[in-house]
């Protein structure tokens, strides 16, 4: 343990700041260091972890009870590529009308989305109606 003064004296002798290390400690605890390289090897360490940080996409299809079993398929093969590349996709089913007055239609379909997908995915969220859409989330499986 060495006193405030002492420990600033020595620093000014070796032409280098002292920085308090842990403040919280009893008593704190305080390094003899070139402040400035200090805080550039902090910020590198920030960017690194930065960039080893994967952010998760979320993509979309798209679809509409009446949406034929052709142009579902096209969808649901984007899907799987999505799925397979690791981002979550949200398959939402748009009501116009009085498409409304049938969800058990868009239901049935987004069983047979994440039935279709169930090897590469698990359902994340079940299927949800919200205002004029039905909207299920699906994540990568294992």
């Amino acid at each position: 343990m060495v006193s405030l003064r002492e420990a600033l004296s020595r620093a000014e002798e070796a032409e280098l700041d002292l920085v308090e290390v842990a403040p919280n400690a009893d008593p704190p605890v305080g390094r003899i260091m070139n402040f400035g390289k200090f805080l550039y090897e902090k910020e590198k360490k920030e960017r690194e972890a930065r960039k080893a940080q994967t952010k998760i996409e979320i993509k979309e299809i798209r679809l509409r009870p009446k949406t034929t079993d052709h142009h579902k398929s096209f969808k649901v093969r984007d899907a799987r590529r999505w799925l397979l590349d690791g981002m979550k996709v949200r398959v939402t089913i748009r009501f116009r009308g009085r498409e409304i007055t049938y969800p058990e239609i868009a239901l049935e379909d987004l069983r047979e989305i994440a039935e279709e997908l169930s090897d590469v995915c698990v359902v994340e969220q079940a299927p949800k109606l919200e205002g004029r859409s039905m909207f299920m989330m699906l994540a990568p499986g294992k």
